[in-house]
């Protein structure tokens, strides 16, 4: 059958469905509070899935780009491996290899790694 065929019985049944009268003027329509009582778990489920998560790890790179500070690890948004030389308002100037410096922006700023501590002692 072709799509073309398809189509046309389609708009036939619904012309047929429309001249067979018009709705009963008793059959009542669907109260406010039962739409109402449909779309708020729906509206909920799409926060809670994809607008609070997005929120909440926007919160936390911002902390840690707040938190990171001169001698920081950090990998970039294009993948360039650098340690923080100097950390200004927006910007953040790195070392990307020996005389090498240049300044990012804090937005290009994928992964921070804190500057490795000193090893703990180990326990005898």
């Amino acid at each position: 059958m072709s799509i073309s065929v398809f189509f046309a019985q389609a708009v036939n049944a619904t012309n047929a469905a429309t001249a067979a009268g018009a709705p009963d003027a008793t059959q009542p329509s669907t109260p406010l509070w039962a739409t109402v009582l449909l779309w708020l778990p729906l509206v909920a489920l799409g926060y809670l899935l994809f607008i609070r998560p997005q929120s909440v790890a926007q919160k936390k790179q911002t902390e840690t780009l707040k938190g990171a500070k001169t001698g920081d690890k950090i990998v970039t948004s294009s993948g360039i491996h650098c340690v923080i030389t100097n950390v200004k308002d927006t910007t953040f100037i790195v070392k990307v290899a020996d005389n090498v410096k240049i300044e990012i922006e804090k937005s290009a700023v994928d992964k921070v790694v804190r500057a490795a501590a000193e090893p703990a002692p180990a326990k005898a």
